[in-house]
């Protein structure tokens, strides 16, 4: 491992609360296909296993936000064993009643409560930004490896999945889902040494994080990136499928998240000078324009190639995200406000899927490609209206000490310079 890497890592804990992490992140890619391979096995009725899977992810919408907002009130440990015993539930829940064939309407209050699943990306991150809020340097490595790890888990989480539910029983891969995620956050939880400690009640103030308007910005900014890897994910199935290669799908859609690991894994090396607001504008452009060439390929090798170079400024992007996150809400909501953008994220991937199957269906999967294309454009308008509130000065933080906070304003200006 590189030596930012290992420094990291020199802290005492930190290895415990990022293996945890990442086994309670692999749900999050696991259970949404888990529960329509489930309900296609055992039903036949794809509309029903689109439809719940859909829900959970809704659900997860705007549960997950509520659930990071009491986090950052009472701490990991007293808020994220309950929520999970309520997913726990709900997802076994599914399981039976998929088992005794009930009515719809069961399977979808079940669908309901799984998405108490919390956001454990967020969690980790909240950790290392508690360790490591006076070393931006440290702060960015450990961004870039838990964007790495996002990348590992979004890659594998799908192929364990299906794997399970295919090859052992219909109901393994959701089942497989709830234990990763059981044992993730209760082994997360556990770990008191490193979990950050809630600030005093007056530090909270009243309403949401989502009162930062450069918070704003950047979940709408999440909405478009989300509508663009929703879209890629559905129109690249359809694009392999019209070109009889359906399973060379998984393959195409590997190389873009290798192109994100990659990209994940050197960013996080280097030692950046310029303001975080100008990386992020940069990185979401680059994205935007790395989707046009998908309107000109015309084979699943080309496509794999273009889809590898396009995932190159994902990993930087949703790195300087959650560093522009850490200065725009308070210490005391950076749960919360890290959690609305993976929000973001998840209500775009749902809206891009959905309008892409309806492209294809009209248009075909190579006018499908349309979508990301849109998607990326809007995301540049977005960063582009709203990069005077990304650029504001950062409000003083609650639970600063007056030279920690100094030192941090001393290097935003010099950023600011360069």
């Amino acid at each position: 491992m590189a030596s930012p890497y290992r420094a990291i890592f020199s802290t005492p804990g930190t290895r415990a609360f990022s293996a945890a992490g990442f086994l309670g992140r692999l749900p999050l890619a696991m259970l949404g296909i888990g529960i329509v391979t489930m309900i296609s096995q055992l039903t036949g009725r794809y509309g029903l296993a689109g439809a719940l899977s859909a829900t959970v992810a809704l659900s997860a919408a705007v549960i997950g936000p509520q659930i990071s907002r009491l986090v950052d009130l009472y701490g990991q440990r007293r808020v994220l064993r309950p929520a999970t015993l309520v997913a726990l539930t709900a997802v076994t829940g599914l399981l039976v009643v998929a088992q005794l064939e009930l009515p719809d309407w069961v399977f979808f209050v079940c669908a309901a409560f799984a998405g108490c699943v919390p956001s454990l990306g967020a969690m980790v991150r909240a950790r290392w930004a508690e360790l490591y809020r006076t070393d931006p340097r440290r702060l960015h490595t450990a961004y870039s490896f838990e964007s790495v790890v996002d990348e590992i888990c979004f890659i594998f989480g799908p192929i364990v999945s299906i794997g399970l539910s295919t090859v052992w029983f219909p109901e393994a891969g959701p089942l497989f889902a709830v234990l990763f995620l059981a044992t993730g956050v209760f082994w997360l939880t556990s770990q008191r040494s490193t979990e950050p400690v809630p600030g005093p009640r007056e530090q909270h103030g009243r309403g949401s994080a989502l009162r930062s308007g450069g918070l704003r910005v950047l979940m709408l900014a999440s909405v478009c990136i989300g509508t663009v890897f929703g879209s890629i994910d559905v129109v690249t199935v359809a694009f392999a499928d019209e070109r009889g290669h359906q399973a060379a799908a998984s393959l195409v859609l590997a190389a873009y998240a290798l192109g994100s690991c990659l990209a994940g894994v050197v960013y996080g090396l280097l030692d950046l000078k310029a303001a975080p607001a100008r990386r992020w504008l940069l990185g979401v452009s680059v994205m935007a324009v790395s989707m046009i060439p998908l309107q000109l390929v015309g084979n699943l090798a080309l496509l794999a190639v273009v889809l590898f170079v396009a995932g190159l400024s994902i990993a930087p992007t949703m790195v300087t995200t959650m560093a522009l996150v850490a200065e725009h809400v308070p210490r005391a909501k950076l749960t919360e406000g890290m959690t609305w953008t993976s929000t973001g994220l998840a209500v775009g991937i749902a809206l891009g899927s959905s309008v892409a199957g309806w492209v294809i269906d009209a248009s075909g999967a190579r006018a499908g490609y349309a979508v990301p294309v849109a998607a990326g454009a809007v995301a540049v308008v977005v960063g582009l209206l709203g990069y005077r509130w990304l650029n504001k000065p950062v409000p003083l933080r609650g639970g600063t000490d007056e030279h920690g906070e100094q030192k941090r304003n001393d290097e935003q200006t010099t950023q600011g310079v360069a």
